[in-house]
């Protein structure tokens, strides 16, 4: 990390970050060559920290040493568990950390971020953030940012290798050769193709799933909440009833929402073919689970496959019985039934995808203020600082959305030249980026001290 700007003293709610992000040139994506350049282009300016306090991350859940490699790379202080860890732990630890990384074990509540009174950003290492109360870190000027899509591809896959098990049974035939048992069996065995695959979510994993189903030579059918085009030859049905009466297998990919909770329940399970198939590799809360054992009891569903579940273990090792959820047992004692730990976007590649894109995220948060992505903020950018504007500092402005704020900010930046301003806002929370020309050492702590304290203030920063 580059060395900072020593300057006295030191405000509430003020944390500065390092460097500011550089893009590659025309030439550079064109040849791939830097010294195929032959005039000059303005280079962007390294910021320097305001304060003297190096950035320090927590990173949990064993995120991608990739990304932990991003932010060693970056002069962050990073310290690394391969565990989630339990909301009184966080509230203990939380407090020294500018940011912190996790998957979807560790639970970001409103109690963790009142201890967190550093925190400036979160990264979720996976496509959901219910984990976190997104709506109390965006209360508290921290952006929440996630990678809904990095493994859309991992996830595709294991579904249909989850269509092809259930409707072989194989699973269940590799479980009785390995308690000793020869089993071989064709009745109730079916090829996947000419069947009907119904795909619930229409978004980066159901249509990349619907290109692997139709390769397979199967019938895809999908229901959304609006209108999409479709790819190859899926078609769209009006109604999730429609869906259910008409597939084989029926698949969910859909978030976790007060509309999504419980969507699958003993109603709709009975809406289904006889004799077909339900996967679940979206939320846990999405289908009711014991409704869901007595129709696979009864013999109304042949099989079904579920990667999540209401409530999962917090650790690798831990149990999954009646006290985690009280229908476990009754789970796992049924045939033809494929239990998976969270693993839809357990691969290589996608673990490598999700760690770059979040580990971007938070660097360019951490060293420019961009917010673009973040799912609970104002997406606000700036260009870079060149190297060209010696005296400039940017100003990153969280405050509450209410009426007058800008002018009182504008006031305060009156006696400078302010080169780009950019401001938004997301329900009550507002971001203001602004570049500020020809501000001296000496005027940077008054600066950041009027802005502050304006009565709309949440978190200041300012990077110079």
């Amino acid at each position: 990390m580059s060395s900072a700007i020593s300057i006295p003293g030191r405000a509430a709610n003020i944390v500065a970050a390092s460097i500011s992000p550089s893009a590659p040139t025309i030439h550079d994506r064109i040849l791939g060559r830097k010294e195929s350049i032959t005039f000059p282009i303005r280079q962007p300016k390294v910021l320097h920290p305001v304060e003297n306090e190096d950035l320090r991350l927590l990173i949990l859940e064993n995120i991608s040493q990739e990304a932990v490699k991003a932010f060693r790379a970056q002069g962050f202080h990073v310290d690394h568990s391969t565990k989630a860890m339990s909301e009184d732990e966080l509230v203990q630890k939380i407090g020294s950390y500018h940011a912190i990384g996790i998957r979807s074990k560790t639970k970001i509540t409103e109690r963790v971020l009142k201890a967190a009174s550093k925190l400036l950003v979160i990264g979720c290492f996976c496509i959901g953030t219910n984990q976190v109360d997104l709506l109390s870190a965006a209360k508290a000027g921290i952006p929440v940012f996630n990678s809904p899509f990095s493994n859309s591809r991992s996830v595709a896959e294991l579904v249909i290798s989850e269509v092809i098990a259930l409707s072989r049974q194989y699973f269940q035939r590799a479980f009785e050769m390995k308690e000793g048992l020869w089993n071989k069996q064709s009745k109730g065995c079916w090829e996947i193709r000419g069947k009907t695959l119904g795909i619930v979510g229409y978004g980066h994993i159901g249509s990349q799933l619907s290109v692997l189903a139709e390769a397979f030579g199967m019938r895809v059918l999908f229901y959304d909440v609006v209108n999409i085009m479709p790819l190859g030859s899926a078609r769209q049905v009006e109604s999730l009833e429609a869906l259910l009466s008409e597939s084989d297998f029926v698949t969910l990919h859909v978030p976790e929402l007060p509309e999504t909770t419980n969507m699958i329940t003993q109603e709709r399970l009975a809406q289904m073919k006889k004799g077909s198939y339900l996967i679940n590799n979206a939320r846990g809360k999405v289908v009711d689970i014991p409704a869901l054992i007595d129709a696979l009891k009864s013999g109304h569903l042949a099989g079904a496959a579920l990667d999540v579940y209401p409530s999962e273990p917090g650790s690798n090792g831990a149990p999954f019985d009646d006290q985690l959820n009280n229908w476990a047992t009754a789970l796992r004692s049924v045939p033809n039934v494929i239990l998976t730990p969270h693993i839809g976007g357990s691969t290589e590649e996608a673990q490598r995808m999700i760690g770059e894109e979040v580990s971007s995220a938070l660097v360019r948060y951490l060293n420019s203020g961009t917010t673009l992505g973040a799912v609970n903020f104002p997406e606000v950018d700036l260009r870079a600082i060149t190297l060209e504007e010696p005296n400039h500092v940017r100003v990153c402005y969280v405050h509450n959305n209410i009426p007058g704020v800008l002018r009182q900010v504008n006031e305060v930046l009156s006696p400078y030249n302010v080169e780009k301003q950019y401001s938004d806002s997301k329900g009550e929370i507002a971001y203001l980026m602004a570049d500020i020309a020809d501000v001296s050492p000496s005027d940077v702590n008054s600066l950041r001290d009027q802005i502050s304290k304006t009565n709309a203030n949440i978190l200041t920063r300012l990077l110079a």
